[in-house]
């Protein structure tokens, strides 16, 4: 397994390649042996990188363990053990990755023929069971996600390089496996970090608008997300699950809100954020970490072990690493895992990614559903505005509550 961040311990371009061992957990019985030893190992004075599956967050809670799905291609958790601190690549360099992928067509690196698994029609059916769990007071919002398919064309590391020459991201990631599927993160979303000190925060993305091509319409855009109520309260929610989520690790009277209501700007859309922060508690690990926090609020909805049911029952296809976290951990206390949004999943010449949204009570599908969408372009080739990918349906562009 082969790692390489955008932005790493190193600084731009770090690589974790060559573990020494992986920790893996493909079943649900090996979980607690493996998170056990990724701590041992820090403790031992190595490092650690690698991924954890969505699916780890019904392996964490026991109210959720009936709900493993059967077909998996991917381990509930996989790390790299490194004896040496990580080296560094240059930003956009695809040196050392250049392993094509097995069945991939040749040509120019892309992805053809995108495909949602979900039309709007069938969106909304999905839809409407959550607003009916709402209205009758089960949660307060579900993060409705379906997968996209497509025709990948090119090695990982030269798709990967495409799409991070097309949008910089704060955590994006690019993992390459043996046997298993590659995977290409573009994530914008920081799930938490921490430092030698012991303190930790955690950066929740709710709340979206498309971009524009015209000045003046994207700052109205992103004025409007900035001040809409509805976009606040969905984003408020997460902070206060996740505020209550950290709580469970952190000194008494430590967790604040440092930051709230930002709004981010990315190549295809303005992205609310907020920040939540506290000092944990002497000895807490990833174990600890990860069990108190995983999988981040910010991708199930809220409350999010009812929400997590609601949606387990809606969606027919495991996330697998979409919506799960890929970091890296050093032994000193800190480390770093993004939330694994604008994810792909690369086998045999097929990618898969998948894309969804938070509802709320006054959601309406059609509006969710091309939020969706549009959170799908960044992994489009062609210039930001132009016309979407053969197969990708053109999203509505509005403003609305």
């Amino acid at each position: 397994m082969r790692i390489r961040f955008d932005q790493g311990p190193a600084g731009p371009g770090t690589c974790f390649s060559q573990p020494l061992r992986l920790i893996q957990a493909a079943e649900p019985q090996e979980v607690p042996g493996a998170l056990a030893a990724l701590d041992k190992a820090r403790a031992e004075g190595y490092w650690l990188a690698g991924y954890a599956t969505y699916e780890l967050g019904y392996v964490l809670e026991p109210k959720l363990a009936a709900l493993m799905p059967k077909e998996r291609r991917l381990p509930l958790l996989c790390f790299g053990v490194y004896q040496e601190p990580p080296n560094n690549t240059p930003p956009n360099s695809t040196e050392g990755s250049v392993r094509a992928l097995p069945g991939v067509p040749p040509g120019e690196p892309g992805l053809k023929g995108i495909t949602p698994r979900w039309s709007e029609d069938r969106y909304a059916e999905a839809f409407a069971e959550v607003n009916r769990n709402i209205g009758k007071g089960d949660i307060y919002q579900a993060n409705l996600t379906f997968p996209i398919d497509a025709e990948a064309h090119g090695s990982a590391g030269a798709l990967y390089a495409a799409l991070q020459a097309k949008q910089a991201v704060g955590h994006g990631a690019l993992i390459e496996q043996e046997g298993l599927p590659d995977i290409l993160s573009r994530s914008p979303e920081l799930f938490f970090r921490t430092d030698a000190a012991g303190r930790i925060e955690t950066r929740p993305m709710k709340g979206t608008q498309p971009r524009s091509a015209d000045p003046a319409e994207d700052a109205r855009r992103r004025d409007f997300l900035r001040q809409d109520e509805k976009n606040r309260a969905e984003n408020l929610m997460i902070v206060d699950l996740l505020r209550n989520d950290i709580s469970r690790l952190a000194e008494t009277g430590s967790v604040h809100v440092p930051e709230l209501f930002a709004v981010e700007s990315y190549a295809t859309v303005h992205q609310m954020v907020s920040r939540v922060a506290a000092q944990l508690r002497p000895g807490i690990g990833l174990a600890e970490i990860f069990a108190a926090l995983f999988p981040c609020g910010s991708i199930t909805g809220a409350p999010k072990i009812r929400a997590m049911q609601i949606l387990a029952g809606l969606e027919p296809w495991p996330r697998e690493i979409y919506c799960g976290s890929i970091g890296w951990a050093a032994p000193d206390g800190s480390s770093e895992f993004n939330v694994a949004i604008r994810t792909l999943m690369l086998e045999e010449g097929r990618a898969t990614l998948n894309v969804g949204g938070g509802v709320v009570w006054d959601s309406t599908a059609a509006s969710e559903y091309e939020e969706a969408l549009w959170k799908a372009r960044f992994a489009q080739m062609a210039p930001d505005g132009g016309t979407p990918a053969a197969g990708m349906p053109s999203a509505r562009i509005q403003l609305s509550a």
